[in-house]
């Protein structure tokens, strides 16, 4: 087995920075598909080109690259204890480099690890086959996304849906709903993985498997093609669309499968995932852990780009913005405008809002752009350098953010999906926006940095310490305003209402 290590290495670095061949295709659909001169057309240009730049630069497409999943499959005979310590040897050094984010966190204390292990994590599926290699898949789901996740038992009540009972009519309705309520939160244009039936805990860990299917195959079992199908056409005509800006475009892909159930339980489980679908596979040779063959992706193929520009396509409307930000320039700010940053921001996450509810900030944040993000860096001598830093859902800092705002005077909350009511007033009592960055776009904006000016709070690991950046030409869409405006509560007021639509479809 003296390769096995570093082709699991190549395994997870690959699905870090290289989307596979499906997933491209069904997002160059998407791009093709969007409406020229949207805030979703201009979303997927900038996704686009983050592909190409991961691909390019060797970097993580998302900065949050989840828990890493892995599903094994051994001949008899294969010591299944060497495979483990090999896959988390794997998982150590990859973080090392930089092609996983440290995400591993103590429940109970709040440590990051640093190196991905700990209890359970990395997440290990093993079962045997009569097969002489070994199969090896991998799937790195970020965070975001995972909270998308939803359980329905039915019968149930949906919102806009009304009953969902146990048909395929309900089970069909508890799908367009579990698009509908991920709006922009979990990086749509998303692909959803579908158990109906089996238990609570199996279902999830079926729903999630589905996910392992390429997005052209085709269901053999016939109802489910067909259910496939036409939610593929539905959930794309709701109008989540793009980040949740509304669009053409909210499903990139579709997978269901039904397990026998208990007679009193009926469980529709959907696993929600981004539009940054990052999963492969390899077989390798059984004796000395060699890389056979790869899944999903053919090695030899030159891999197309995506984006068909360098760079964002200005408009020439970009309103430019020097942090720190003054309450006139904020003010003056409305729904839709889209910002160019330049200066400094400060990174805070959950662990940094919940220190400051209770202790001051180890900075000024008087006029501060607070972002909303856990970086991948890279440390050599005493520099840090950014590997990527794309936006986190925002909807966790909910019952911190008014606070933070009015206590501090920070001017803009930067992150994705938006927030609700709560820092909507705050916004327009205190002089502040809500700055909605691209979700995923992790090496786009990590080339926006220009230095990394200092780091506090780094006790609470690297994904959630505060880090200083100075940047340069940040682009964000201004999305809740300082005058009560929010486009996330528009966005979904319009889908539910389209979601009613499809009630008696």
């Amino acid at each position: 087995m003296q390769y096995l290590k570093n082709s699991l290495i190549e395994l997870i670095t690959q699905t870090s920075i290289n989307l596979p061949p499906d997933v491209r295709a069904a997002m160059g659909i998407a791009i093709r598909n969007e409406e020229p001169a949207t805030q979703a057309s201009r979303a997927l240009g900038i996704i686009a080109g983050n592909i190409d730049m991961a691909l390019a630069d060797e970097g993580p497409i998302c900065q949050d690259t989840g828990m890493p999943t892995f599903v094994v499959h051994t001949p008899v005979g294969v010591n299944q204890l060497v495979v483990k310590r090999a896959i988390r040897e794997a998982v150590a050094e990859a973080t090392r480099r930089g092609k996983l984010r440290p995400n591993s966190v103590d429940s109970l204390t709040g440590k990051n690890s640093g190196d991905n292990l700990g209890v359970e994590t990395p997440v290990m599926h093993f079962e045997q086959w009569e097969e002489s290699d070994i199969e090896v898949k991998l799937i790195l789901k970020g965070g975001g996304c995972e909270n998308k996740n939803i359980q329905y038992s039915l019968p149930q009540e949906l919102d806009h849906l009304g009953r969902a009972d146990r048909t395929l009519e309900g089970i069909r309705k508890c799908i367009l709903h579990a698009v509908w309520q991920a709006q922009g939160q979990g990086c749509a244009p998303g692909a959803i993985g579908v158990c109906i039936g089996s238990d609570r805990a199996h279902g999830y860990d079926l729903a999630k498997g589905e996910l392992f299917r390429s997005l052209d195959d085709t269901n053999p079992v016939i109802e489910l093609a067909k259910l496939e199908a036409e939610i593929m056409d539905e959930a794309n005509r709701i109008g989540v669309g793009t980040m949740g800006f509304g669009g053409k475009v909210s499903l990139i892909g579709c997978k269901i499968m039904a397990a026998n159930r208990l007679p009193a339980s009926f469980f529709v489980s959907v696993a929600y995932d981004c539009w940054a679908f990052r999963r492969l596979g390899v077989r390798l040779d059984a004796g000395d852990g060699a890389i056979t063959k790869w899944l999903y992706r053919d090695p030899q193929r030159a891999v197309e780009k995506m984006a068909t520009a360098e760079g964002l396509a200005l408009s020439g409307r970009e309103i430019s913005l020097t942090a720190p930000l003054t309450e006139e320039a904020v003010r003056g700010l409305k729904v839709g405008d889209v910002v160019l940053i330049s200066g400094e921001m400060y990174t805070g996450r959950d662990a940094v809002h919940a220190y400051l509810m209770k202790n001051p900030p180890p900075v000024d944040l008087h006029g501060a752009v607070l972002y909303h993000c856990g970086p991948v860096m890279l440390r050599q001598g005493d520099t840090w350098t950014v590997k990527a830093a794309g936006p986190t859902t925002s909807s966790r800092e909910e019952p911190y953010q008014a606070t933070v705002i009015e206590r501090y005077g920070v001017r803009a909350v930067m992150g994705k999906g938006g927030m609700g009511k709560k820092t909507l007033e705050a916004l327009q009592r205190f002089g502040a926006v809500y700055l909605n960055a691209i979700g995923g776009a992790a090496q786009y904006y990590a080339r926006t940095v220009q230095r990394v000016e200092d780091v506090h709070l780094m006790d609470f690991g690297i994904p959630e310490a505060m880090w200083h950046l100075k940047v340069k030409d940040f682009v964000a869409i201004v999305t809740m305003d300082a005058h009560g405006n929010s486009l996330h509560a528009d966005v979904e007021e319009k889908t539910g209402k389209l979601l009613e639509e499809l009630q008696t479809v």
